[in-house]
């Protein structure tokens, strides 16, 4: 058995939005010392639904293609939306993440609730 799936070779090698958003509304890092693994989101609103979102990520294979799933999921969605992702839902929509890299999802969740909290900050308003 492989120990990625074929989902998470494809975001890998073929991550979706890589990137910076110039004057991005919400930005998120997080990062894992243990591991390597950073990550940056940034969000892109407008009426509260998020336009686009970029990430920058410094890490393994599963650290960019929970990066590029993430942002995959949220892209289109209202903020409310967005702040239900789960890093279980990364995870399964990658069809499943080495019990030793679930830790990767974990960090994409957080980058894009900090990026939300970042984003209602800069608004004057409380996440």
């Amino acid at each position: 058995m492989a120990l990625y799936s074929e989902k998470v070779m494809d975001h890998f090698r073929n991550p979706r939005n890589a990137g910076v958003i110039e004057n991005a509304d919400g930005i998120g890092e997080v990062g894992n010392a243990r591991c390597g693994d950073i990550m940056k989101i940034y969000l892109k609103i407008e009426n509260d639904i998020i336009t686009d979102a970029k990430f920058e990520t410094f890490g393994c294979g599963s650290a960019i293609a929970s990066s590029s799933m993430a942002t995959e999921l949220i892209k289109g969605k209202p903020v409310s939306e967005a702040l239900t992702l789960t890093n279980q839902a990364v995870a399964q929509a990658l069809d499943g993440l080495p019990a030793h890299k679930l830790h990767c999802s974990v960090l994409a969740e957080e980058a894009i609730k900090k990026a939300l909290q970042d984003y209602y900050e800069k608004k004057g308003m409380k996440l």
